[in-house]
């Protein structure tokens, strides 16, 4: 089944059959499909653009009627513009009074998509920050354990002290996984988008502050609970508060600045830790601790100079409010008014068609949710259990094991904070390109040897002071898995999950999704250390060594990719136009030319394809570029994956010879 565009397939149609004067194909009862699929389709085609059909008269009734009803007036003729425009985005010249200005501003969305307003830079800077925030606050711990392991008499390699080591440690994930990230929905609707950012920012820098005069492991313990407090909600609201921002084209890249900027915090962490290393140890591991206070404080003075997510007023009801924070994101008033429209005629149709529904039972119940759950769950797991968080929490401990001096110990670590950073750049460019799935199946087997290379590592004899060679192999083989990890399982799972979800359940299902992640980093966190002490680095490595090739066959099977879909798309995957063959028993015929009956079908692309087809057209195309590729045999073009739904029925004849067999699909 080859996608075609509309515009191709109406003239297709239209020419061949009037220059041929073919009689239309008998009416036929639509193959079967599942009534749940029926139902998806229905509402996906009013999603699709919920504006097509309608008359020009019509858009500027329905355009006073939602200006009057939301006192917004005084825009009436932008609202008037902006909505014959949202229902056909490529013709201009409908438009009354559109000027030079607003054509060209509307002609940089496709030709240059980074051309942006100011504000949905500070946007992405604060949203940066925020990250920021979050990664000093996993990072500066791994630093400062080694100075307060003996200032609470927690040192000795007794499986108790391990057990409260990976506890103290894991105190955060605990309170994200167990609370922190469940608060976050009531939390968003009542608070907003920025509300929920400045109070967990809040919370992390008073955390911070008690962490640095903290005198037992168990007072540690309980300031970093109180610390998951502030990296929960934070972590599942910043990267939908910047998608609901952001247009499509450059979606992925501005949300994937979460882990980026995730990344500088850790490297900052790891930097502050080699800053003072050389004081006082009672007080060096304080101040590294209490060195976090700083980012929050900055988050919470920017967020006054943000919008809040014009998404978030419309679920309120506040249309003036989303006007005119959309006013900031956009160009023009003509952008902002089509944009405003649109998406109100979007949650018009979606609440229509979804009152009454039960979030948590919607998790499970409806495929398309459970399938956006089972996805996000699947790279949020992944990027716990891929191992990175053992070198995030704990290489300054792996690597004195390896031989290193502390002071050592502490400037490696620095180093991969620093190659973390650098190496998630190249995803800003990739990951909208290349994409989401693309990016885990290329990075996730050389995890896995790096990890396996680390680990063998430790069964190289080290003969004196002088050799360094276990170190050397330990450096290198960690600094190139974060290398990989940082452009694939480091910036894909937020960008992921943060897009996954159709609206109605977006914030519970990023709470979901942040849950599974903070979760299995606690999981991690409290279990390394028993772990190094049980199978020691070589075994402790190779396990997570197995989750990346596990991690990768699961992603291969299961991940459907989302690259350069916009977020209402991607609600219900409305995709292009096909045809699909009907079968006709008989076919009629023409004396002259052979003749094929063919039926106007739509597919259904990303979540609405059930796991099961998705991993077997996985095998296909597999097979089908290990035949191409590796033994060269010449072989036909393998049809793009999809669930195909028939339209209204609208049967055609067409000459046999005139359509190409990639055009016809079974049914």
């Amino acid at each position: 089944m080859a996608e075609l565009t509309p515009t191709v397939e109406k003239q297709s149609l239209s020419g061949d059959l009037h220059s041929e004067k073919f009689d239309p194909a008998p009416k036929l009862p639509p193959p079967a499909f599942d009534p749940e699929l029926q139902r998806i389709a229905e509402l996906s085609a009013k999603l699709e653009n919920p504006l097509s059909g309608f008359s020009t008269q019509e858009l500027v009734q329905q355009a006073e009627e939602f200006c009057q009803a939301n006192g917004l007036n005084d825009q009436l003729e932008n609202f008037k513009r902006g909505a014959i425009l949202a229902a056909n985005p490529q013709d201009l010249d409908r438009i009354p009074g559109i000027t030079a200005e607003e054509r060209q501003f509307i002609d940089w969305e496709t030709t240059r998509r980074w051309k942006q307003p100011l504000m949905m830079y500070f946007i992405a800077v604060l949203s940066s920050m925020a990250a920021i925030v979050q990664g000093m606050d996993e990072a500066v711990v791994n630093g400062a354990q080694i100075f307060y392991y003996d200032r609470f008499g927690i040192s000795d390699s007794s499986r108790r002290t391990a057990m409260i080591q990976g506890l103290v440690n894991s105190a955060p994930y605990l309170c994200c996984a167990v609370f922190a990230c469940w608060i976050t929905d009531p939390a968003n609707r009542i608070l907003g988008r920025r509300g929920v950012i400045f109070w967990s920012c809040f919370i992390a820098g008073v955390a911070s502050i008690w962490e640095a005069f903290t005198y037992s492991w168990q007072q540690l313990f309980a300031a970093r609970l109180l610390l998951g407090l502030g990296i929960g909600p934070k972590s599942a609201t910043a990267p939908i508060y910047t998608a609901e921002c952001s247009p499509a084209p450059i979606r992925g890249a501005l949300v994937m600045q979460w882990q980026m900027w995730t990344a500088f915090g850790i490297a900052l962490g790891d930097i502050v830790s080699v800053i003072f290393m050389d004081i006082d140890p009672d007080v060096a591991w304080r101040l590294i601790l209490g060195s976090t206070v700083v980012a929050p404080v900055l988050v919470c003075c920017m967020i006054y100079c943000a919008p809040e997510s014009p998404r978030w007023y419309m679920s309120k009801g506040r249309v003036a409010d989303a006007y005119h924070a959309m006013r900031k994101l956009r160009f023009c008033e003509l952008q902002a008014s089509r944009d405003l429209f649109y998406i109100a005629k979007l949650l018009e149709i979606e609440n229509r068609s979804l009152q009454g529904r039960n979030l948590l039972t919607d998790m499970w119940r409806v495929p398309r949710v459970r399938r956006a759950a089972q996805a996000s769950g699947l790279v949020m797991f992944m990027q716990q259990f891929c191992g990175v968080n053992v070198i995030a929490y704990y290489s300054s401990q792996v690597f004195i094991e390896a031989g290193f001096t502390r002071k050592d110990a502490l400037l490696t670590t620095m180093g991969t904070g620093l190659v973390n950073w650098v190496f998630a750049i190249p995803a800003l460019y990739t990951i909208d390109t290349f994409g989401r799935r693309n990016l885990l199946l290329a990075t996730f087997p050389a995890m896995s040897a790096c990890l396996f290379v680390t680990g063998m590592a430790f069964f190289i004899p080290v003969d004196g002071p002088e050799d360094h060679r276990r170190v050397g192999v330990v450096a290198a083989a960690i600094y190139l898995y974060m290398a990989f990890y940082s452009p694939g399982e480091g910036p894909v799972p937020f960008t992921y999950s943060a897009e996954a979800f159709p609206l109605y359940i977006r914030d519970f299902g990023m709470s979901y999704a942040t849950a599974v992640c903070w979760f299995f980093n606690f999981i991690l966190a409290i279990t390394f250390p028993l772990m190094l002490n049980a199978f020691k680095p070589q075994g402790a490595f190779g396990w997570y060594a197995a989750w990346c090739l596990i991690g990768w066959v699961a992603v291969f099977f299961i991940l459907p990719e989302t690259k350069a879909l916009t977020l209402e798309e991607l609600d219900y995957g409305p995709s292009r136009f096909s045809f699909y063959l009907a079968p006709l028993s008989p076919c009629p015929s023409s004396a002259t030319t052979p003749l094929t009956c063919v039926q106007l079908g739509i597919g259904y692309v990303v979540f609405s394809v059930p796991t099961a087809k998705h991993a077997s057209y996985q095998v296909k195309n597999f097979m089908w570029c290990f035949r191409k590729y590796v033994l060269r045999q010449p072989v036909k073009p393998l049809p793009p994956l999809s669930v195909l739904h028939p339209s209204p029925p609208f049967f055609f004849l067409l000459p046999t010879s005139l359509i190409p067999s990639s055009t016809l699909a079974p049914m």
